[in-house]
């Protein structure tokens, strides 16, 4: 069944894909304001939870509550420190065969999901030391 998406979501979606990292809705809307779209704030967020619920968009929550918006194409995994906000991407996943069996034990369709430790970096720790 192919997926009927509104003009303001194929546009959000071709944005995301020209952005190298994940967005905040506001930052999102301002690259789209400067493409020459007239969309509101309002509609982008709209739109972004209408992709995030059919799996095509997916959203990663910082520490200070900020969102950030990317499309779903692969599992996220980062190491955040909680005194400078710096992310550190993780490669491996210990999580994928979790994944599959809750998918296939629950009958839950997963679209992706994220793993977050959270703490202090090297920088931090000397700091806090």
């Amino acid at each position: 069944m192919a997926i009927r998406r509104t003009r303001n979501q194929e546009r959000i979606l071709e944005t995301l894909q020209n952005l190298a990292q994940a967005t905040s809705a506001q930052d999102l809307h301002g690259a789209m304001r400067q493409n020459g779209s007239r969309i509101g704030l309002a509609t982008v967020y709209r739109a972004l939870e209408a992709l995030k619920l059919d799996g095509t968009v997916q959203v990663r929550t910082l520490p200070n509550g900020e969102a950030l918006y990317s499309l779903t194409h692969e599992d996220r995994h980062h190491l955040t420190c909680l005194r400078c906000g710096d992310s550190l991407p993780i490669e491996q996943c210990p999580v994928h065969e979790l994944e599959k069996h809750l998918n296939d034990s629950h009958h839950f369709r997963i679209f992706y999901h994220t793993l977050e430790f959270f703490g202090l970096c090297d920088k931090c720790q000397v700091v806090s030391g």
